[in-house]
């Protein structure tokens, strides 16, 4: 899936290109702004620094955080996966207030639209990846990633971490448009994923008339629910041992 042409076309970075003509319009703010210009100015601009390492940092801490996940989940259950849960949706919710603190929304621009393009922002920048967006109508967006930086080194319950993070994004997309008149909720869905064997990730953004992220949040319980017996069930073994 690298290959689609849009992929390939290296005259604009990835972010930056949308065929919709609302894109030119969005308004976001790169998150961790000061240390990405010092990187950009300083470190890429005037050193030999290879920035493809930067993928192997971020795939070093990735796989940390997985580990502790499991180890909290091991040695202290429910009450420790739910400390790592809360501390996840935080910078989750931190990066979607840095991605739309002081923007509006343009009154042309429609629901369906600005959410699209703010999973876009998440999407390519927040989690580094190559997407192919759809809006399908006022009500549903979808999109694929074609490429994920995790995708080589994730299990397929290793992606429920990323739950914890897309949980607080949400949050503040749903708070910011709010601010901005717009009061529908909106909910993700995942269709498959890289790491269980599928060719994409692929994912469903729909509006609801309930909380949003509803549906998103009751399937992180259950993928919970089944960590927590996979934990008890090593913790179990490894005391007989």
């Amino acid at each position: 899936m690298i290959t689609k042409p849009d992929h390939l076309d290296k005259t604009k970075e990835h972010w930056k290109r949308r065929s919709e003509a609302a894109w030119d319009r969005f308004q976001f703010n790169q998150p961790y702004g000061r240390g990405l210009k010092r990187l950009r100015d300083e470190i890429l601009g005037k050193t030999n620094f290879d920035p493809a390492t930067l993928w192997q940092w971020g795939t070093m801490q990735a796989m940390a955080v997985i580990g502790i996940l499991k180890n909290v989940e091991k040695k202290f259950g429910a009450e420790g996966q739910s400390l790592i849960y809360d501390s996840l949706r935080e910078i989750g919710y931190d990066i979607g207030l840095q991605i739309t603190e002081g923007t509006t929304i343009p009154n042309d621009m429609t629901d369906s639209e600005w959410i699209s393009f703010y999973a876009t922002i998440i999407n390519r920048i927040a989690y580094a990846s190559l997407e192919s967006p759809n809006i399908d109508d006022d009500d549903r967006v979808n999109f694929h990633i074609d490429w994920c930086p995790h995708q080589d080194h994730y299990g397929a319950m290793d992606c429920r971490v990323q739950r914890y993070f897309v949980q607080g994004m949400l949050e503040a997309a749903m708070e910011f448009m709010k601010t901005q008149g717009r009061t529908c909720s909106w909910d993700v869905m995942f269709k498959s994923t890289i790491p269980a064997g599928a060719e994409t990730c692929y994912f469903h953004v729909e509006k609801n008339n309930s909380e949003a992220g509803a549906r998103w949040e009751k399937y992180t319980r259950l993928l919970e629910a089944k960590a927590l017996r996979s934990a008890q069930a090593k913790s179990k073994k490894e005391d007989k041992e």
